[in-house]
């Protein structure tokens, strides 16, 4: 084969090369839009349950609050 052939080779594996590592980006980017979606769509199935426990959480936090401190019990 000649220099310039050799060279046309090169250039094509190039090209096809950077055609496989498009492939592969677009496939990852069409799977991070999937994974973003499904991370969305459970963020706002679990917000009510989220929401409720932590306003449980400040209500007894509130109770414990207002109770006066006492000595508690004491070993000798």
């Amino acid at each position: 084969m000649t220099i310039m052939a050799w060279g046309a080779v090169s250039v094509a594996l190039g090209f096809a090369g950077l055609a496989v590592l498009a492939a592969c980006s677009f496939r990852v980017y069409l799977g991070v839009r999937r994974l973003s979606r499904e991370l969305e769509r459970t963020r706002r199935r679990l917000e009510p349950q989220h929401r409720a426990l932590r306003d449980e959480l400040h209500d007894l936090q509130e109770t414990r609050a207002a109770q006066e401190p006492d000595d508690g019990v004491r070993s000798s």
